[in-house]
């Protein structure tokens, strides 16, 4: 059986030291704590991540210091545990006090699984309705538009004239350039 441990942080400025000294305290073999630097947790697959999971055998332990080390939807986190437990690889996460080892672990990781899907259900629910109201009062839920009217008019323009797609978001975004793509919606050559 090995302690295997996984960190993650998501932005290169970011430091994972912390992390990996909590993890060896816990007992993870320093030649066994893989750590991603600027990785998402959304993606599935990160290249330290998958070195870990290819590392873990039947008995081992991952250890993490946070969930969301692991993953951030509740769908994935599932997929994961599940995939664990398929293989005979316990979790350990120091934060949440989960320790799939024991049956008490195993309960608490279905529970916050449960609390975390709820939230979420929430979140969305919110949004609807937030938009739905932001609607009935005559306004259009999103980013606000890039451009405007009359900007969108001198793109036509200068587009008439010759000018290429790079060179009208040039113009129209002085300091900053209008994308390509922000361009051709205003030049309706593509659906917005």
């Amino acid at each position: 059986m090995s302690k295997v441990g996984y960190a993650r942080v998501s932005t290169r400025d970011q430091h994972p030291e912390a992390q990996r000294e909590r993890l060896i305290a816990a007992g993870c073999d320093v030649e066994l704590i893989f750590t991603d630097h600027g990785a998402s947790g959304v993606k599935a697959s990160r290249p330290e991540w998958d070195k870990c999971l290819n590392q873990l055998r039947k008995g081992d332990v991952l250890t993490v210091t946070k969930l969301d080390r692991v993953g951030r939807s509740v769908t994935n986190l599932m997929q994961v545990l599940n995939d664990l437990k398929g293989r005979g690889v316990d979790l350990v996460c120091l934060d949440q006090a989960i320790d799939t080892t024991t049956p008490a672990g195993k309960a608490m990781f279905g529970i916050l699984a449960v609390f975390s899907e709820f939230e979420h259900d929430l979140i969305v629910e919110r949004t609807k309705d937030g938009l739905a109201a932001t609607t009935a009062r005559g306004r259009q839920g999103g980013r606000k538009a890039r451009l405007s009217p009359a900007q969108k008019e001198t793109a036509k323009t200068l587009r008439d004239a010759g000018k290429s797609v790079r060179e009208i978001g040039a113009i129209l975004g002085g300091d900053k350039p209008v994308s390509r793509q922000t361009v051709y919606r205003a030049l309706d050559m593509i659906d917005s």
